[in-house]
């Protein structure tokens, strides 16, 4: 027999996937997954397929991070600021697909795939800059500034 406790946290995984997918956060991780997904294969389709080790890396980390903050594992761990960790991600994914974009429409001249990774991987580095400046303005808000402390006494 099957075991009932099973179905239903697998309809629970399922509801958090759906709910997660639903904000704004989600949408740019699942938008930054499928176009890293797309840039690797334009760039497997290519004579030069060493691009790719960027899309791949940053899906990975993209993935990784979709997992966590859908299961709510940033709750949980408090050891690691997770909107850096994320920021940095993001900041770091968004240069390094705008140069490997960059070199691969500069050189890719008579290779069609190349040259569509390159594109796509343009669009891949507007995307994780948004994330990198959504992020920086979640923190800037979340800053707590206290006052310095003043002494009366002159």
């Amino acid at each position: 027999m099957a075991d009932m406790s099973d179905s239903a946290s697998s309809a629970s995984c399922l509801e958090r996937l759906n709910s997660y997918v639903r904000t704004q956060k989600g949408m740019i991780l699942a938008a930054e997954m499928l176009l890293s997904i797309i840039v690797i294969i334009c760039y497997a389709a290519s004579s030069y397929g060493g691009y790719s080790t960027v899309a791949i890396c940053e899906l990975v980390f993209a993935a990784v991070f979709f997992g966590i903050f859908m299961m709510e594992l940033d709750k949980q761990f408090k050891l690691v600021n997770w909107l850096w960790t994320d920021l940095f991600r993001a900041g770091i994914g968004a240069i390094l697909y705008l140069i490997t974009s960059l070199v691969g429409l500069i050189g890719g001249g008579g290779d069609g795939a190349r040259i569509a990774g390159g594109v796509f991987g343009l669009l891949a580095s507007l995307l994780f800059a948004y994330d990198t400046y959504t992020l920086f303005l979640q923190i800037k808000s979340t800053r707590q500034h206290t006052p310095a402390a003043t002494d009366d006494r002159v």
